[in-house]
């Protein structure tokens, strides 16, 4: 009897053995789970690095294709603007205040397009023509201008003159304020427009397609005479009103358009804010990008710099080629039912640290989500904005928050006696696997010298649709082949 004694004991001290060892392997693993919500994946920043210098520094790398048509793209804010420059030695209260009015003027924005999407029937914009005491029409559409905007200079004209417009993927006619100025003009940088000195000048008449196309361009259009008159009006009861016309448009020494499609507005009033005009980037008719389409095939791309005192450029032409190559990331564009103008692109989900957040894809889904260049700070669906929020908190815990001066935003930290901070990255993942990473400076949004906030924001409900702003792609080279369906994103595209 001796011998199953001693077995069973054996066997007794074995399967204590086992029980210990399991639980020094499960505990193991219990403690590395819980660190799996802390972000795996993360960037280091100087929090010098996030705000803008006093004087410009232009980009010391970008668009290097020579194929293609590249413009200098500049902050409408910042130092690099002449206009910007008169106004540098602001106190620190007038620099608060003029955070506050971006992103009041933002939201104005957004209110727009979520109210041209939710009820497109109903949706009535401040009537131009009406306000410029000119026949009333019905307005059919519009925007707000915004107020994160970046700028470009072309020629137009013969002899050529070069004028400061913003470029807008989320509008389509290109416009620029004109004399006489029979109505009102505000005050811009560049000499305003005279198309009485310029041999390539016409006016468009009533009965030609170009005027025929501004409705579904969302402008409002008249006639005076034979003379085709359009209305562009903003949210902000901002507006421009004139001749729809015709005139040679300069890009670069080489690359020249004649009979180019333009408003020359004649009573131009609003928070434009010293700039000539508007180049429109959408995909409606009007656009540059379709009058430009057998030269450039639909296709261009843009980088938008770190902060307000650095550079980027908008290019015209195929650039796939060019300095990224296969480092672009494309996602096919699809097309939302209310408006076939925007880009609207297949969002799926978002990562934090490098971990999607379990957010259904319906969430995006219903929404729907355009990117835009003249909106400032990314809208979510409700319940994606929540899930990010609340990980991003979790993630920046170790931070001292910060009161928001905005409505708008929630979740703000002072980084006073920080030289650097380390923030979780955020990258959107689309419906064909892509996923593209936030770069570190487009995650937050400067409130005052010390304090930023998180530049993401949450719609009213998970029905309005989502907006991919332009704080999110700052340094991306993004790349709009429209001809080919896609949209692609490339980092480190500019400074």
């Amino acid at each position: 009897m001796a011998t199953p004694i001693s077995s069973s004991s054996s066997f007794l001290r074995f399967s204590i053995g086992l029980s210990a060892f399991l639980c020094l392997i499960l505990c193991s693993l219990a403690v590395r789970d819980t660190k799996t919500n802390l972000p795996s994946r993360t960037y280091t920043v100087e929090v010098i690095s996030l705000l803008p210098a006093n004087t410009c520094r232009p980009s010391t790398n970008g668009h290097d294709n020579k194929a293609a048509s590249v413009l200098k793209v500049i902050h409408k804010h910042g130092p690099c603007n002449e206009v910007h420059q008169l106004k540098s030695n602001s106190n620190p209260s007038d620099q608060d205040e003029y955070h506050i009015q971006i992103l009041k003027q933002d939201e104005a924005r957004v209110h727009s397009i979520h109210s041209h999407f939710n009820d497109p029937k109903n949706y009535k914009i401040p009537d131009p023509l009406a306000q410029s005491d000119a026949t009333v029409i019905p307005a059919q559409s519009g925007s707000v201008l915004g107020s994160g905007n970046y700028i470009v200079s072309v020629g137009l004209g013969s002899p050529q003159k070069q004028l400061s417009l913003v470029f807008d993927t989320g509008s389509g006619l290109t416009w620029t304020q004109c004399r006489p100025c029979a109505g009102s003009c505000y005050q811009q940088k560049d000499p305003i427009f005279d198309p009485s000195l310029s041999t390539s000048y016409s006016n468009i008449s009533c009965n030609s397609a170009a005027c025929s196309q501004l409705a579904a361009s969302g402008v409002a259009s008249n006639c005076s005479g034979s003379t085709c008159i359009y209305g562009q009006g903003y949210r902000d009861r901002s507006f421009t009103v004139g001749f729809l016309a015709s005139e040679k448009l300069t890009l670069t020494s080489t690359d020249v358009f004649t009979g180019f499609v333009f408003g020359c507005g004649q009573n131009n009033q609003g928070l434009f804010r010293g700039i000539a005009g508007l180049i429109g980037l959408d995909r409606s008719k009007i656009s540059l990008v379709e009058q430009t389409a057998q030269k450039y095939n639909r296709f261009f791309s843009y980088c938008l710099p770190s902060t307000s005192s650095s550079t980027g450029y908008l290019s015209l032409g195929n650039s796939d080629n060019g300095r990224s190559g296969n480092a672009v990331k494309f996602t096919p564009l699809t097309t939302l039912s209310q408006d076939t103008s925007y880009y609207s692109l297949g969002l799926v989900g978002i990562n934090i640290g490098g971990s999607q957040l379990p957010i259904s894809a319906s969430v995006f889904s219903t929404s729907g989500t355009i990117i835009d260049s003249g909106t400032v700070i990314t809208r979510l669906p409700a319940t994606a904005y929540t899930a990010l929020r609340d990980a991003f908190r979790e993630a920046m815990k170790r931070y001292p928050t910060a009161k928001s001066n905005s409505s708008l935003l929630d979740t703000c930290y002072d980084f006073s006696g920080f030289k650097t901070i380390t923030l979780p990255t955020i990258g959107f993942v689309f419906g064909n696997g892509v996923t593209v990473d936030v770069d570190a400076t487009g995650i937050l949004v400067q409130q005052s010298a010390s304090q930023f906030c998180l530049a993401f924001a949450g719609n009213k409900d998970d029905r309005s649709v989502g907006i991919i702003g332009n704080v999110q792609q700052k340094r991306l080279q993004v790349v709009y082949d429209v001809a080919g369906g896609k949209v692609g994103f490339a980092p480190a595209g500019c400074q």
